[in-house]
């Protein structure tokens, strides 16, 4: 790892506290492996279900550590402004809650309407601006000036550190992965990866994934330096990133392996897959993971990996759309098998 990327980076001792801060609000999330989606990938398949964390995803891990840590250093803060697109405005309006801060949170308009509610009944005051996150980033960072707010960034050390504890779960439990698949928005969930895979000394390769319409992370990793790319995925709000964090990229490109574009059609694939192989929860940036692994299946034949579902926090109206619509890999999980029978006349014959 360059220099550079190595101080972006918590190492063991300070994941190991950020455990300490995260379990005290919340238990670890399950690893489990799905007989149907190792089926439908011939490989195995362990899925790392952050969508069990108290708000369906996996950035409250990171909230808790930011927002203590920010408990300490200025117990009497006025207040805490950040942008989302959802899952860390809710981390951050729940630590906020939990320490006694105020929080408010910038979401573009036209946001998804069950996360904004999630969040206004966490406490937060919730403002709309902008037509995507960028914009909303940039208003956040206005009003914490004209409020005298602390602003929360998307990416920092402390978030990294309080992601990368679900990292430390999925690696300790399956320690041979062969590689991980890790959806990109900011990139703490990716850089969490690779801090948890460094503290523990191992080998796996790590798999970034983002949006096919959001693709400034894919174009930056490939020229390696920042490029902005427009954001126009349906679907997958969770990584629709149209600026890149420069230190979360300095990471990537130095310990990423390759980074993968999915469709939003490949992305719906996926949730209908998720909910069909595990009756989980996948919104789109969750099921961007699996996304990548049905694309680059035939790569992962009889290989172990993981996969993380990120997040289970979609708009009932949209995930009932994505039930509805065909997916033939979904469906085929659910052909009937053939069947040996032995009929009276003692043939054997298949049905």
């Amino acid at each position: 790892m360059t220099q550079a990327a190595c101080t972006l980076l918590p190492n063991l001792a300070e994941i190991e506290e950020a455990a300490g801060i995260v379990y005290a609000g919340m238990a670890p999330t399950p690893q489990l492996c799905w007989p149907l989606l190792n089926q439908a990938l011939g490989a195995e398949v362990w899925v790392k279900h952050e969508n069990h964390a108290p708000t369906g995803a996996f950035k409250v891990r990171g909230g808790m550590v930011y927002l203590h840590r920010l408990a300490q250093q200025q117990p009497h803060s006025p207040g805490v402004i950040s942008a989302t697109r959802g899952n860390h405005g809710q981390s951050v309006g729940l630590a906020a809650r939990r320490f006694g801060i105020a929080a408010t949170i910038v979401v573009p308009e036209g946001n998804s309407r069950e996360k904004n509610a999630a969040m206004r009944a966490l406490g937060v005051e919730l403002v709309e601006h902008g037509s995507e996150f960028q914009d909303s980033r940039e208003h956040a960072q206005q009003l914490a000036a004209q409020r005298r707010l602390h602003m929360i960034p998307s990416f920092h050390r402390d978030l990294v550190a309080g992601v990368s504890t679900y990292w430390m779960e999925l690696f300790a439990a399956q320690p041979e992965l062969d590689l991980v698949l890790v959806p990109i928005g900011q990139g703490s969930g990716m850089c969490g990866a690779v801090a948890a895979r460094n503290a523990l000394g191992l080998k796996t390769r790590i798999i970034g994934v983002v949006s096919a319409h959001a693709l400034a992370y894919k174009l930056s990793f490939e020229a390696g330096r920042k490029i902005e790319a427009p954001v126009s995925t349906r679907i997958a709000d969770g990584v629709a990133c149209r600026v890149p964090d420069q230190a979360s990229l300095e990471v990537m490109l130095s310990q990423v392996d390759e980074v993968i574009a999915v469709t939003d059609d490949e992305v719906m694939d996926a949730m209908k897959l998720a909910y069909i192989a595990t009756h989980n929860l996948a919104e789109g940036a969750g099921a961007c993971a699996l996304a990548a692994a049905l694309q680059i299946r035939s790569r992962l034949r009889g290989r172990k990996i993981g996969v993380t579902l990120s997040g289970g926090n979609v708009d009932h109206d949209v995930f009932a759309r994505v039930l509805m619509r065909a997916s033939p890999v979904a469906e085929s999980l659910l052909a009937p098998a053939r069947v040996l029978t032995l009929p009276l006349d003692g043939q054997r014959r298949t049905a």
